[in-house]
Order: C-alpha cells, then structure tokens, then sequence
C-alpha cells in the first residue's frame, strides 16, 4: 500500500479531535476513491464492539461527510504515520460481527498489493452483495423491561391492560416484539405504545433472519473401490493433509481416470477430522453434477455461484461459517467461503480460464488458493487432463508434486480420434453444410445403434456474420469494433459484448442492396441442420441463449441422464466434467474458432478444448470415437489432441513461449487504456508507457515493454482501447515498476485504464 493518508489539514477544528496518543485507532479503506487507508480514533462506548473486519461509518474530508468504510486494523495508539495529525472520531458500526476474520483480511491485503487494486476495492468484491445487504433479513423491534423498572414492578399504578401487558414482558425469558407480546397479553397495540412513552418499556431494533433451507435430500452413496494409481494419487494427497503444510498436489489424469473420486475420499478423511474442504469448479454448468455427486456423499454441502439470488447466498454464506458446512462447491468466488476450519482446497479442471476474474480486481482463484492455502497451511489439489502449462512447468520444477492417472477405470480404452480435413470438403463439394460426410455417416450410426452425440461448435448464434457482396459492408456494433451475430429467434443481430440489439437487416443498411449475406455458423444454424437432417432425433442446444433461467442446466442434466436428448449441440459449457456414459460420438464441428486468435494461448486453448470434449466420450460399455473437423490438420495442437498426448503438446509449445519470454517462461502485466475519443486515448496510453519505460530504465531493470498498440478489439461498449505489454521474470519486480510509475499518474476524466497482472484475456 502507499504512504498513509489523512483526512484533513493540521488547522482543522481543535474541538473535533483528539490528541491522545494512546487511545485505540482504527485503520478503515473505502471501497470508492478515495480508497484510503485512513485512521480514525475509537470512541470509548464503540470500543468494546469495533473488531477488524467490520464496516464502520466514519466523516470524511472537509465537510466531515459520512461515508461507509471497512476497518482493517485497530492499533492501541497512533500508527507512526497518523502521529503527525490530529484524528477523527469514527461515527457508527454497521455489522453485528464481522464480515472478514482475520486470516481473510491478510489475504485481501496481500490481493491488494499482487494485483494493485485498491484495499476497499478487494473487500467489496470478496464480501457477496446478499452479505453485506443482509439480504433475507429483516428489522425487528424487541421490547424488554429495564431492571430498574421490574424491580418496582408492583408499586406501579397502571390501568389494567398496561399492568397486564408489562407483567408478561417482565416474565418473559426474552426479548419480545410488540406483536408477540399484543398477542401474549391479549391487548392491542395501544397499552404497549403508552408504557413506552412511560419510559416504562426498552426497545432495541436488530436485523433477524428469515428461514432458508436450500440443500435438496439426495439419496447417500458409498465409497467407491480406487485403483492402484487412484490408491497412489490419494496417499499422496492424504500424506500432503497430514504434513499440516502447504503442498501442492497436481493430479495429472486423462479425462475418466476417477480424478473425482480421489477428492471426495481426500475429504472424507478432512472432514473426519472436524474440518472442512473447498472445492472450485470452472463453470455454472459443471455444478448440478458435481454438487450432486457430494451431496450423495457428505451431509454438508454449500453451494455459491453466479446463479444463487442474494438471499440464497447470504444462507450458504452464514452456514459455511458457522462450522456446520463439511463441503464449500463453487466458481471461482467460492475460493473466498468463510470457513473457520479449512482443511483442504481441491480445483478441478484447474486450467480453465474462468477461474481468472475479468473485472477489478482481477484475480486467478488458483492463485489466490495458494496464497490462502499457504497463510492457513492447507495443501492443495489441482486437476485436470489438460494442465495450464504454468502449472506443469511447477511440477517439473517440483515446486508441486506431480501425480499422473494415465488409464481411465475400469481399463476403458481413450476414444480413437478422426481428423476431417475441411479444406478436402470443400473442394470435393460433397457437402454443403456445417457436418461432413464422414461426420454424417458416423452420426446416423450411432443413432441407429442407440447411442447419444455431442456437437461442439464454440459460436453461438444462428449467422456470425452479416455481410453486403455488392458493397462489402458489414454490419457491426455500433458501440463496439466488432461484426453483430444473426439470432433466428426474434429475427435480430446481437452484439455478444455489450447486447446492443437491432432487427435483421433485410437489406444493407449502407447501400440498400438487396442480397445481403449472412454467413458463418453458430449453435443456433447447426441446431436447424440437424434438426433437418436427422428428423427423428431428440436435439437440445446448450448455449448461454439457452441456459439463462435458473435451473436451466439441471434440467438439461436431468434430461441427459434419463436418455431424452439424442444429440446435444452446445459451447465450450458443454466440453468439461459431464459423465454420461451412452455418449459414443463427439463431433467437434470447427477445431479452428479460436486457434488462429491474436493470443499466444490460441494453441494451448484449442488443444484443451478438443482434448476435454473427446473425453466426453467412451466413457461406457459401449466405448466411443470422436470426429474433429478442421481446415488446419497439419497444426500441432490439433495433433496432438487427437492422440491424447499432453506431453507432446508441451514439448512443442513450451520453447515457443521461452523464445518470447511469454508465461510460464516469463512473467507479464497487460495495461488497458480506453476512452471515448480515439486520440486522447493513445496519448495516454503512450505516457503510461513513457512513465513506465522511464522507471525501468533508472532502475536498470531487464524488462521488456510491448505497446501501446489498439487492443485486438479496438473499440468496446463505445470506447476506444488500446493495450501494452510489460514482460519480466520476476513479477514482484514488474509490480513495483507499475507501482511505482502510475501511483501518482491522473487520467483524463474520460479516460480509464486498467492493470491486468497475470492476464489470460489479450482480446
């Protein structure tokens, strides 16, 4: 954090502060600029209350406005920094308890500093919104007796129902509302009103909750037998919990090798000991399956993600810290899950980018398990059959300990893997549509034999773009650089960034040409073509069109699991996790969408994205293949999915990186600038840049500075952007050049930027 800062100047007022030295002061940031910290003394009647962890309201600036803050420390006299001011009083407490215990408070103040975002900025985003609304509780008014008055309780003249009504409350073991002790005293609201304006009656108002069961009754299941590399993988993990250190474990297993398995009885030996396990999963998709799957094994389970409504999440949240939850199952935010005794982080699918958060502060959740992992001394587990290379590097440098599950249970061999070459299709003008002819012959097979297929086509929409052949104009978002995707329902051209939305164009909006193309394919034409072609087929598309409502994606499980889909088309949601073993055709519809992306991660992406959606097959009696269409065969990544070979796939990728010093050969920060006009925008960009390139150069660091250039997006949501990047081995130095450059830099008022550290996202 920077130098200490004050609220005020040294001629302030003498009559609002106080010059003690020695009285308590506590430390508070805000979660708005100005962002703090700042310090405040400890009235005397708030003293026993006030904990760290806790928000406050304190008087800010000149005007002594009040304003909400969050108080991080409290010191018994002066911090060194404050000694040379005079303090204020802070005003008011706002939690009953706190919000954040101690251990969490340290690991905000380290995410503060890692990733350079304000203190209070942190705090607001790892506190849900339900918790610090108190969503599902409600203000109650509790009536009690004074001691003094009960006391004399039968010198009083009172009338009748006055008497009768302070009797009752006098007797009752607690407090009571003016509605439960109206009812109990059989009076109206009128005699409880008169005793109160007596002085006769004490009311405290307090927030209480409201009822909330949200855990469904599944049926329990027993343990499973493990294998002998299963039984090897879990001892290590189980050696890893009883070394009462931080370890990391990577489990390294082909899609269907019982990784699943393996944590459970992890935790099962956690939880036996009274504590507790986190457990992240990559999407909202994954979790029906994968909550259900603990559930049936554990009687605590929490759930928090996206789609839980504030009340349900400020449920789990105080269930999880009460100690009663064994099990916290969740996306990336549930890293963040109060549990008094954790025991063990367990991250599944553990290379998926979504576990990056793509707004301030941008964390990796994997990165913030170690660090919380590391303060508590918990091990973690991470998984996956397609590692992120800055992970497998670790664990051939044995910073963690590598655990491989190279066979599927039950011995069931990996799916054999086709590659259609595309280009060859086009030329032979054997088909005209999004599935080949190889595809389709393989389709009806196993249609025919009774089993089930998976589509993947990483685009959704009907048409992805709309263009003029007589012009050549495309229609694009207004507000952002980008070409808007045709959606037959509704009729309409959608921006994917922001949802501006018009109505399909007929005709070309710039020279009214009446044969305008849409071209490109997204979910929503594949759906149609199979639909066409395959008439007696059970179709579902899986797509964030489709998958909006709550329970949307345990209706779609539900529905796989009963056998009532024949085909499912879907996205990337549909790629990872899901074990439905009558799945014996994978169609991966174009291999290509991401792999020729301006990001030095489109080869890595593309192989786990092929990989992962192969596993989803073969994972029955009845085995399975998988189909991958494709214009570039001949690339690396492609090969090496369709063998299942991680190994392969490192070894030619990994050198590149080394060669241009990219993650995991190197270390990179990614700055954002975006502002409504273009010029202004690039000139700041370039004094960013300039700042930075000038605190290097006096430090006599080896770092390298890409930029500023117009980001591969240019214009977003309205905004022009530009990007840089910042290139180094060692991040903390990378972090104190930022720092140390931009600390007192002032953007134009319509300019913003951003700092990305450990960025995954180059778009």
């Amino acid at each position: 954090m920077t130098k200490q800062q004050q609220l005020f100047d040294a001629e302030a007022a003498p009559w609002e502060l106080d010059e003690a030295d020695d009285r308590p002061v506590a430390t508070v940031v805000l979660p708005e600029t100005p962002f703090g910290p700042f310090d405040y003394l400890v009235p005397d009647e708030l003293l026993s209350r006030l904990e760290a962890g806790m928000r406050v309201r304190v008087p800010l600036g000149r005007g002594n406005r009040t304003v909400q803050a969050y108080c991080v420390r409290i010191t018994n006299g002066r911090p060194e920094a404050s000694r040379s001011h005079r303090l204020k009083e802070l005003h008011a407490i706002v939690d009953n308890a706190p919000l954040l215990t101690p251990s969490m408070l340290r690991l905000t103040e380290w995410m503060s500093e890692y990733y350079l975002c304000p203190w209070g900025q942190v705090l607001e985003a790892v506190v849900p919104a339900g918790v610090r609304q108190q969503a599902g509780t409600r203000e109650v008014t509790f009536l009690s007796v004074p001691t003094s008055v009960a006391a004399r309780l039968t010198q009083l003249k009172l009338p009748r129902k006055q008497a009768e009504a302070l009797r009752v409350l006098a007797a009752s073991p607690r407090s009571l509302t003016a509605t439960e002790l109206a009812r109990s005293a059989q009076c109206t609201a009128g005699p409880i009103k008169e005793l109160q304006r007596k002085g006769l009656i004490n009311s405290e108002s307090s927030r209480v909750h409201r009822d909330y069961d949200g855990q469904p009754k599944v049926e329990r299941e027993h343990q499973l037998a493990l294998n002998a590399e299963q039984q090897v993988a879990l001892a290590k993990i189980l050696d890893a919990i009883n070394s009462q250190e931080q370890e990391t474990v990577l489990v390294f297993g082909v899609t269907g090798s019982g990784k699943t398995e393996v944590y459970i009885q992890a935790i099962e030996e956690v939880v036996a000991f009274g504590r507790q396990a986190i457990v992240l999963v990559p999407e909202i998709s994954l979790t029906p399956q994968t909550v259900a799957r603990f559930r049936s094994r554990f009687d605590g389970v929490a759930v928090l993600h996206s789609h839980l409504s504030n009340v349900e999440r400020h449920a789990q949240w105080r269930e999880i810290a009460s100690g009663r939850v064994q099990v916290v199952v969740g996306a990336r935010s549930a890293i963040f899950a109060p549990t008094p005794h954790l025991g063990l982080i367990v991250i599944d699918e553990e290379h998926d980018a979504s576990f990056k958060q793509d707004s301030l502060p941008r964390y990796h959740a994997s990165n913030v398990a170690l660090q919380r992992a590391s303060m508590e001394k918990v091990p973690v587990v991470l998984g996956s059959a397609t590692p992120s290379l800055e992970s497998w590097r670790r664990a051939q440098r044995s910073e963690y300990q590598l655990v491989e599950l190279e066979k599927r249970i039950l011995e069931r061999p990996l799916p054999d893997v086709g590659i259609i070459d595309l280009r060859a299709e086009y030329q032979s003008r054997s088909s005209r549509g999004a599935i080949s002819r190889p595809l389709h012959q393989a389709m009806t097979t196993a249609l025919r034999d009774g089993g089930h297929v998976i589509l993947l086509l990483n685009r959704r929409g009907f048409s992805t773009s709309i263009q003029c052949p007589a012009c050549g104009g495309v229609v694009k978002c207004p507000d952002c650089d980008i070409a808007m995707t045709h959606h037959r329902e509704g009729e309409k051209a959608v921006c994917h960034y922001c949802d501006h939305q018009i109505v399909a164009p007929p005709v070309c909006p710039e020279c009214q040409f009446e044969g305008i193309r849409y071209g490109g394919l997204g979910t929503q034409r594949l759906e149609a073509e199979v639909r066409a072609r395959f008439s007696n087929a059970n179709v579902f598309r899986m797509d964030s069109d489709t998958m909006q409502k709550p329970g949307s994606h345990e209706a779609a499980f539900a529905k796989l699991r009963a056998g009532e889909i024949d085909v499912l088309i879907g996205t990337q949601m549909i790629a990872k996790g899901l074990d439905f073993p009558n799945v014996t055709l994978v169609g991966v519809i174009n291999a290509d969408t991401a792999l020729h992306f301006p990001d030095f991660r489109a080869s890595e992406r593309t192989f786990q994205l092929v990989t992962q959606v192969a596993g989803r097959t073969g994972r029955g009696d009845r085995g399975g293949h998988v189909l991958v269409q494709t214009l570039s065969p001949e690339h690396p990544a492609i090969i090496a999915a369709s063998k299942h070979d991680y190994r392969r796939f490192a070894k030619a990728e990994l050198p590149v990186r080394e060669e241009f010093g990219y993650p995991p050969s190197g270390k990179m920060i990614r700055g954002i600038v975006r502002g409504e006009s273009e010029l202004v925008t690039e000139a700041f960009a370039e004094k960013v840049c300039e700042l930075i390139e000038s605190s290097v150069s006096d430090r006599g660091l080896q770092v390298r500075i890409l930029g500023p250039s117009p980001a591969p997006i240019s214009k977003l949501r309205g905004k022009f952007r530009f990007h840089f990047l910042i290139l180094g081995q060692d991040i903390d130095v990378l972090r104190q050049v930022v720092s140390a450059a931009t600390t007192k830099i002032k953007s134009p008022d319509d300019v913003q930027w951003v700092i990305d550290v450990d960025p995954l996202d180059m778009l």
